[in-house]
């Protein structure tokens, strides 16, 4: 393994004194895509990508294994929701869609669900608990695709019905990082789109029905719009995106609410370019990637400083700890390390 490839910048808090922000690769070299990722704890960790690629670690990133599920291997899997070392949910782009399911390592895969509609486009996936999780796709006759479970990815039901509001012409997902979707506590969820417009879609219930908000974030093309999204609690949550093929461009590509996705204002300092992915680290400190590059914000999201040109698709903080996954194309997968 080379030595740490660091990346620093200092910025200063409220508290007047400085972080470090260092970029650690743990692989690379795998011929995949990655845009699924589930850190589960300070040890455990899934990702998912192009060529029916899943890698594991269980050991902080030290060491990887590998698997491309069998009859399966040329699937793009964009999104992966894993709950220990043992069992994890994948879900594919495109079509035909699939959903599959390991319990015992990735050593076998059970499908779970399968669609060859020629228009299904599954783009991302998220999970309340141990037991209820929902998916959602592009439109199909102008109703978003909604899927859901109650036992833990083993079935799933189609509950695209639930969601009144027929969306416009060009209005859809993106399955950039599989955070676009987006759950919280007991039955909050948010959906993000983009395209010709860009809307967030809001459910209280688990799903059973549904509110809608206009996200301004900058729209009106097929490579425009958000790309993803994090939620610190119900009320305090950002957006991030752009045009993808305008990387570089930072206009109206970050936005932030404190009303549930209500309403939303634009920070004073944006981040840096075209974004995919965008975490929490805790309430002031949060973290967005895309393909040219990484910006971190001190501050609530206020203001936003880039760190590294690298490209990554998708950034994940573990959900019992404190570990901090990037990943991006040739199974690249980094580690952000934070400090004085």
């Amino acid at each position: 393994m080379k030595k740490y490839i660091i990346y620093c910048l200092l910025l200063l808090s409220i508290n007047s004194y400085a972080q470090s922000y260092h970029l650690k690769p743990l692989t690379s070299g795998e011929n995949t895509s990655i845009r699924g990722m589930s850190v589960v704890t300070d040890e455990i960790a899934w990702v998912s990508g192009s060529n029916g690629s899943i890698g594991k670690t269980t050991d902080r990133g030290m060491t990887w294994q590998w698997t491309k599920p069998a009859g399966y291997e040329k699937l793009d899997f964009r999104d992966i929701e894993a709950f220990d070392g043992n069992k994890a949910v994948v879900v594919n782009a495109g079509s035909p869609a699939y959903v599959l399911l390991t319990t015992d390592g990735g050593k076998s895969w059970k499908e779970c669900y399968k669609n060859t509609d020629s228009a299904i486009f599954l783009d991302g996936m998220d999970f309340w608990d141990a037991e209820n999780g929902m998916i959602f796709g592009d439109p199909i006759d102008h109703k978003m695709q909604l899927l859901k479970t109650k036992d833990g990815g083993l079935n799933w039901q189609d509950v695209s019905g639930n969601l009144k509001t027929e969306l416009k012409v060009g209005e859809a997902g993106f399955a950039a990082s599989g955070t676009t979707i987006r759950t919280h506590g007991k039955g909050l969820a948010w959906i993000a789109t983009g395209g010709s417009v860009s809307n967030i879609y809001f459910t209280g219930n688990y799903g059973y029905t549904w509110r809608n908000f206009k996200c301004p974030i900058i729209q009106g093309e097929s490579s425009t719009g958000v790309f993803s999204m994090a939620f610190y609690n119900k009320k305090h949550g950002v957006v991030v995106g752009g045009n993808y093929l305008q990387d570089k461009q930072s206009a109206n590509n970050v936005l932030l609410t404190t009303d549930g996705g209500k309403t939303w204002k634009k920070p004073a300092r944006p981040v840096a370019g075209y974004r995919s992915g965008v975490t929490y680290i805790n309430q002031k400190t949060l973290v967005a990637t895309g393909s040219s590059g990484t910006d971190v914000s001190a501050d609530g999201g206020m203001n936003w400083y880039n760190i590294s040109d690298l490209n990554f698709n998708v950034i994940q903080k573990s959900k019992a700890g404190k570990l901090i996954l990037l990943a991006g194309n040739r199974g690249e997968v980094y580690q952000l390390l934070i400090g004085p």
